[in-house]
């Protein structure tokens, strides 16, 4: 995977309502790359807010890590990393969402819905995240604008 090694950490995090898909990714995708990953938590299915592990994760994001972030719709987390400037978080929900906002947006944080997934679907998704490069050209010129 081509942003593999580019980057340093990928970090995850999520809700309750994202945990077993967040625990999911970890035993069968990220604990399988060379690249190192850290889990922010949550570390359950207790209820628990969405933006306090949402925040967290974006004030660890540099140029040198991307990140993961899951709640029970996508939308909640997404909505909270946006309001960070140096964050382009972009809720994803299949293959060709995830390659345009590589390709076009330089997303540094994918978001995805807890609820419902389809684990088949889940692992395309994430390797095409971490396998498509930006495109620069004009979508620079446009992300400059944000």
């Amino acid at each position: 995977m081509k942003l593999l090694r580019k980057i340093n950490t990928i970090y995850i995090a999520s809700d309750h309502a994202g945990f077993p898909l967040k625990e999911l990714i970890i035993k069968d995708f990220l604990s399988k790359l060379i690249t190192k990953y850290t889990d922010l938590g949550t570390k359950s299915e207790d209820m628990v807010d969405y933006p306090e592990f949402a925040k967290k994760l974006c004030r660890k994001i540099n140029s040198k890590s991307m990140g993961i972030l899951i709640c029970g719709s996508g939308i909640g987390v997404s909505i909270t990393a946006n309001r960070h400037s140096h964050i382009r978080a972009s809720l994803c929900h299949n293959t060709k969402t995830v390659i345009m906002t590589r390709k076009h947006n330089d997303s540094n944080v994918l978001c995805l819905q807890g609820r419902p997934f389809v684990k088949k679907n889940i692992f395309a998704m994430l390797n095409a995240y971490f396998d498509t490069e930006f495109e620069a050209g004009r979508h620079l010129r446009r992300i400059k604008k944000i």
